[in-house]
């Protein structure tokens, strides 16, 4: 009889502790981590590791499979990139609870949001559920690659509780701010890690209104902070446009102080924003150094948008020309484009502004032609280029005008070119501002969105990029590899108290990479129609993941799914019965 069920023999140990990095074995048994260091005896299954990285499995806090999760057991693309654990439900949009006649309005706030197709989620969820407890038993039915957790969303509580009433500017009266802390207490006893709202004009619905949490007064959310209090556990989420006058920051650490629980919010930077992210990172640090526990959710990459023809963006959907095909099948959409009377044409068209939502004009106006600002994705693309790498300089460089090189470059691949556009975390032209808040306590890395924008981007890569990017190759300085993993692993799954991952020692889930570094590095993008209905997604893979393993079985070699399924729904925070070592 084997000692071990798996051992992962001579890898260079990243624990997830911020310690040094140590070559070393590790053993697994029943789920669990057995021992780490030098191990004797035998395993049913060896896997050497000599010359790779053994790192923790990846916690992403910050996703949206809120449906896909119902459906889809790979859980990809996070479990590509060797994530093991999500927590979806962010930026209040979810999918309980849920009314029978709010099925259709709910998937309209989360298309509008977070640009999943609403035909793949009107064809993929079951909607087996009503209340937010069912949602939970429903998520429990399906094993998947990763465990799952999740917010109880502002917007599903308020659409449950004011019903027709919930319009942008709703009021809801004390009684209705009562029935809404009730959901949210009866859920997170249920098993919910927090609950998220959203308070950002750029969250809209599949008709253009701002989500149901906009204008939500303090009152009404410290009042849903405090059932998550009467529960004992979860963490408050936000997105936020930080308004100066909302004092978010105040409420936020009056909540945390109250409570004794977290507060985190999206901390992005924006020359859109009221109050820069500087600011917003001072008023936070304020309020912790008077008890509060506020913290400051940070992308690695700018956030922005991947535009192509057959994408949901890209820098000409408002000519004319373009109106006149966008409804056509792709083959013929793609013969008009490759018409250089077509091209001529619509190249010398003015956009169509009339009907663009004045809060978001400026945006829109970079996205239809602000080639200092847009940059090719060619296949060595490294998500920091340098203002002489934009569209405007190669097309001066080229001697066209910046829409006709635009154009052009989107018919490349035969008409699967793409376009970057970092629209947050790049105002400066580089990510440097970055580097002090990955060694911050305050910050965990963050917003990969996950399951989200699927026509747009495809963040869920994530950790994948902190590796390639900001631990290997980055020229304007890098991280520690220890500390990325740090932050990655059990930074993330502390905020959420899953104190049961994130660390390579006995007794901690056996959630494991094995990575190849001189290997790793991102794929290209590609648009794939695999959803259900066949719903359209931005999909990256990766080179270098040698084996992703969840609760001690192989889920992934050499980045494809062993069909492997461990993962499963996690309830509540979670505590590790740490074990003596073996060895």
């Amino acid at each position: 009889m084997p000692a071990y069920d798996l051992i992962i023999r001579g890898g260079t140990i990243v624990d997830g502790t911020g310690e040094d990095r140590f070559t070393g074995d590790v053993a697994v048994n029943d789920g669990l981590i057995a021992a780490v260091g030098e191990i004797s005896g035998d395993a049913a299954e060896e896997i050497d590791a000599s010359g790779l990285l053994v790192t923790p499995g990846f916690v992403d806090i910050h996703t949206h499979y809120d449906g896909q999760a119902t459906w889809d057991q790979e859980m990809a693309p996070s479990s590509w990139h060797g994530v093991t654990t999500v927590v979806m439900g962010n930026c209040g949009v979810g999918f309980a609870p849920a009314k029978p006649d709010k099925h259709e309005w709910l998937i309209g706030l989360m298309e509008g949001v977070e640009d999943i197709p609403g035909t793949a989620l009107a064809e993929g969820m079951s909607w087996d559920w009503e209340t937010f407890p069912e949602y939970l038993d429903a998520l429990e039915k399906l094993p998947r690659t990763v465990d799952v957790g999740t917010h109880v969303p502002h917007g599903s509580v308020r659409a449950y509780v004011l019903g027709d009433r919930e319009r942008p500017g709703a009021v809801p009266t004390d009684e209705d701010i009562r029935k809404m802390s009730a959901i949210v207490e009866e859920g997170v006893r249920a098993g919910a890690l927090g609950f998220s709202t959203s308070r950002t004009v750029l969250h809209r619905d599949v008709d253009g209104e701002v989500v149901p949490g906009t204008t939500a007064t303090k009152e009404e959310l410290i009042e849903i902070g405090r059932a998550m209090g009467r529960a004992g556990h979860g963490v408050f989420e936000m997105a936020s446009d930080m308004k100066r006058d909302w004092d978010e920051f105040g409420w936020m650490g009056a909540l945390s102080r109250e409570t004794g629980l977290p507060c985190t919010y999206a901390a992005l930077q924006s020359i859109a924003k009221e109050m820069p992210l500087d600011e917003q990172i001072t008023s936070m640090r304020a309020e912790n150094d008077n008890g509060a526990n506020i913290v400051a959710q940070i992308a690695l990459r700018g956030n922005g948008i991947v535009m192509a023809w057959r994408g949901t963006v890209h820098p000409f959907r408002l000519k004319p020309s373009w109106k006149e095909i966008e409804d056509l099948p792709w083959e013929e959409q793609k013969a008009k484009l490759f018409e250089p009377e077509f091209k001529a044409r619509l190249l010398g068209e003015q956009h169509d502004f009339f009907e663009v939502n004045q809060d978001i004009i400026g945006l829109i106006m970079v996205v239809c032609g602000g080639w200092n600002k847009q940059f090719e994705m060619d296949p060595d693309f490294n998500y920091e280029p340098t203002a002489e790498e934009s569209i405007l300089e190669r097309a001066k460089a080229a001697g066209v005008s910046g829409d006709e090189y635009a154009y052009d470059l989107l018919c490349r691949d035969d008409g699967k070119g793409f376009i970057y556009l970092p629209i947050l975390n790049y105002a400066d032209g580089n990510l440097d501002f970055l580097h002090d808040l990955q060694h911050a306590d305050d910050t965990v890395n963050s917003l990969s969105d996950g399951g989200a924008h699927c026509g747009t981007i495809c963040d869920a890569a994530s950790p994948t990029f902190m590796l390639q990017h900001w631990v290997r190759d980055r020229s304007r300085g890098t991280i520690s590899l220890e500390n990325a993993i740090k932050r990655q692993c059990s930074d993330t799954a502390r905020l959420y108290g899953l104190e049961d991952r994130g660390v390579l020692a006995p007794g901690y889930l056996a959630d494991i990479n094995i990575i190849d570094m001189e290997r790793l590095k991102l794929g290209k993008p590609w648009l794939a129609f695999d959803l259900p209905a066949g719903g359209k997604r931005l999909l990256q893979k990766a080179d270098g993941y040698v084996a992703t393993i969840k609760n001690g079985v192989v889920t992934f070699r050499e980045g494809e799914w062993t069909g492997e399924t461990p993962g499963g729904l996690i309830r509540g925070p979670q505590r590790a019965e740490l074990a003596e070592a073996a060895e």
